[in-house]
């Protein structure tokens, strides 16, 4: 299975992300944990590029192929093979951040940029995709006092920005519905896992059940 987490700037899907990767491993389950942009030594080399706080001339349509591309060395390298020997994928971002934040908030449009990846991925959606939702103000206000992560360039966006983000994830819930599961990111981190914990192991037993 496929499983793929989704949010706005500092909704906490990275923490959650790791309690949930250790917990389910706990359980018995084979689990790669990976992230985007990056995930393989080519795509990270993609994703220095990305975020660089210094690259501020990047135009949008090159930042949009530039994370279509080190989707594509990602999934070719790392993804694929892991749901081929049948291992859950557990994937910090993924296609739907690509529609959210440059097909949306960088205007280029949902579905040009839908249509940049269905070429890059050959078509690859993910299983289950969990969305942390969180309003931009708060999302900031965490980075702001979470000395410990990493600034990029992403997070010294305007906030209409963020909230373009936000509300374009909101509409993907809606149109993909079957895959989503949203998720309030302004609760405890452990109120968060317990509730995508949950969701993921009810979505594995519903799969298995099927097969």
């Amino acid at each position: 299975m496929f499983i793929t987490f989704e949010g706005p700037e500092g909704s906490g899907k990275t923490s959650a992300a790791n309690e949930i990767v250790r917990l389910l491993i706990s359980k018995g389950y084979d689990v790669v944990y990976t992230r985007e942009p990056g995930g393989t030594p080519i795509a990270e080399e993609i994703r220095a590029i990305i975020l660089d706080k210094k690259n501020i001339a990047l135009d949008a349509r090159a930042e949009a192929l530039l994370y279509a591309a080190s989707r594509r060395q990602h999934l070719v390298e790392k993804v694929w093979p892991a749901l081929k020997e049948s291992k859950i994928v557990i994937c910090d971002r993924f296609l739907d951040s690509s529609l959210a934040y440059q097909g949306a908030a960088r205007n280029i449009g949902v579905d040009n940029v839908l249509n940049i990846n269905l070429f890059a991925t050959e078509g690859t959606f993910p299983d289950l995709t969990l969305l942390f939702d969180i309003t931009p103000e708060k999302g900031l206000e965490r980075i702001a006092i979470n000395k410990k992560r990493e600034v990029n360039r992403l997070d010294l966006e305007a906030l209409g920005f963020h909230r373009q983000v936000r509300g374009a994830f909101i509409e993907l819930a809606k149109k993909y519905k079957d895959r989503y599961i949203v998720i309030d990111a302004s609760k405890t981190l452990p109120e968060v896992v317990g509730v995508a914990l949950n969701a993921i192991i009810e979505r594995l037993e519903l799969k298995h059940a099927r097969l």
